[in-house]
């Protein structure tokens, strides 16, 4: 049986990024960037009012700031509240089957700011958190979202306690007992997907991480074996029990997975089981200068454990309408968008939005992408019209924004100031300026002090 749980800890204690470190950091900046911004847009969502309600009165020292909020609060819990609001409007970006940077951006910079770090440890940090996540995910062959696991909160929890231990410069010894203690802690359900608690296994795995790493310098001991262990983490979270636990762990400290998987950012705020469909349908919307009525059918073709995430058929709430590829069918053919305006309560209850429900179909399409095995190889979109005519998407491999059909820089700064701009109208209280926050983004390893980031 291999050592995995060890070979993590010592990858976690002395990482090595294969000779590209810059580019390595290069992606894990888009990351934070996004998390940032989507952080800011979802500020005013319910759920995060309810978090900043639930820690209102606790006591503890103010270790880090929920920039939104403009206040602090002790480090676990501006982690939980920060990566909830980046991931409350799943406007966040998406790799190996989840939302990465959700939980490790915001425990990196929650932490980070105890410890007053510097941007390029929070780059490298990064890079390490998503390393781990990627030889985890790498031995599992099936489909967790279809056993019921949502990787974010499963595979985030372990992924962020490495990134934290690797700032917090664990020794190997106390990096392995943390990853161990963070195993038990990991959790999180597709059932919840619709619901505030989406968000919050995103806001629970960050603070999970940061306090497993607390229990492990603390003396707390766990399992030298827990990945690895028959009764461990990977055989437990196997959706057919076929995980790989005993093949040696060779890639890490090798070319970081970051530069083959990437990041894929997000041009539209709902599952991202749906970008393809909606990129098809626009694309047909638009060339054909449609109208809702124009349209008596559409069928849509995604993998199984797409629809599976796509849970409401018939969506009440802009929360629902989020995993509901009836919305998105619907929101592209009445409004020609799927935005931060469509996504609320007023107008997915619109009488003609609700009239296109029905509208949609879903067929089943049995392939599988080999960059990640929750998604079919390709989507697809028909639309028959009343004319009689039948227009055909064609096979769409990546939406815009995917990490092989990446956004341009002016995209992301344009995003990035929307969910700004998105944010402040809501209510959220930044410091600096919009643009003066984007720019130290865009320049995080230049940043020399991680309390500096978000003040005027």
């Amino acid at each position: 049986m291999t050592q995995l749980t060890r070979a993590l800890a010592e990858y976690v204690a002395n990482p090595e990024f294969g000779g590209a470190e810059e580019e390595a950091m290069r992606i894990a900046k888009l990351g934070c960037m996004d998390t940032v911004a989507t952080m800011i847009a979802g500020s005013n969502e319910p759920v995060v009012k309810l978090l900043l309600k639930h820690y209102e009165s606790s006591s503890g020292p103010a270790q880090a700031p929920i920039p939104f909020a403009g206040i602090s609060k002790p480090v676990i819990q501006a982690a939980c509240i920060n990566a909830t609001a980046g991931h409350a409007l799943d406007y966040d970006d998406v790799a190996m089957s989840g939302h990465p940077s959700t939980v490790i951006a915001p425990a990196i910079l929650a932490e980070g700011h105890r410890l007053g770090v510097n941007g390029e440890d929070v780059l490298k940090a990064y890079v390490v958190g998503y390393e781990t996540w990627g030889e985890l995910v790498s031995r599992e062959p099936g489909k967790y979202h279809l056993k019921g696991w949502h990787p974010t909160g499963v595979l985030g929890t372990v992924a962020a306690a490495a990134a934290v231990s690797y700032l917090n410069k664990l020794d190997a010894d106390h990096a392995q007992t943390a990853l161990a203690i963070a195993a038990s802690m990991a959790s999180g359900l597709v059932a919840n997907f619709g619901t505030m608690t989406k968000p919050l296994h995103a806001g629970r795995a960050a603070a999970n991480a940061i306090e497993a790493v607390q229990l492990a310098m603390a003396g707390l001991t766990a399992a030298p074996d827990v990945f690895e262990h028959r009764a461990g983490y990977l055989a437990a979270l196997s959706v057919e029990g076929k995980a790989d636990r005993s093949s040696a762990a060779t890639r890490l400290g090798g070319k970081p997975r970051i530069l083959e998987t990437g990041l894929s950012i997000k041009r539209y705020p709902v599952c991202y089981s749906c970008h393809r469909c909606i990129d098809g349908a626009l694309r047909l919307v638009e060339e054909n200068n449609l109208s809702a009525d124009d349209v008596v059918s559409v069928t849509t073709y995604i993998g199984e454990a797409q629809a599976s995430m796509l849970r409401n058929h018939k969506p009440q709430t802009g929360l629902e309408a989020k995993f509901s590829i009836e919305f998105a069918i619907a929101s592209a053919l009445v409004a020609r968008e799927v935005g931060l305006k469509q996504l609320t309560d007023d107008f997915v209850l619109r009488p003609e939005v609700q009239a296109q429900f029905d509208k949609v179909k879903t067929e089943i399409v049995n392939t599988q992408c080999p960059l990640d095995p929750a998604f079919a190889y390709t989507d697809r979109v028909v639309m028959k019209l009343k004319d009689g005519r039948v227009l055909d998407s064609g096979e769409i491999r990546f939406p815009l924004g995917n990490a092989e059909n990446p956004m341009s820089e002016q995209g992301m700064k344009a995003k990035f100031l929307d969910c700004c701009a998105s944010g402040r109208a809501a209510g959220a209280t930044l410091e600096c300026s919009d643009d003066a926050l984007y720019e130290r983004m865009a320049g995080l390893e230049l940043v020399k002090d991680l309390r500096e980031l978000f003040k005027a």
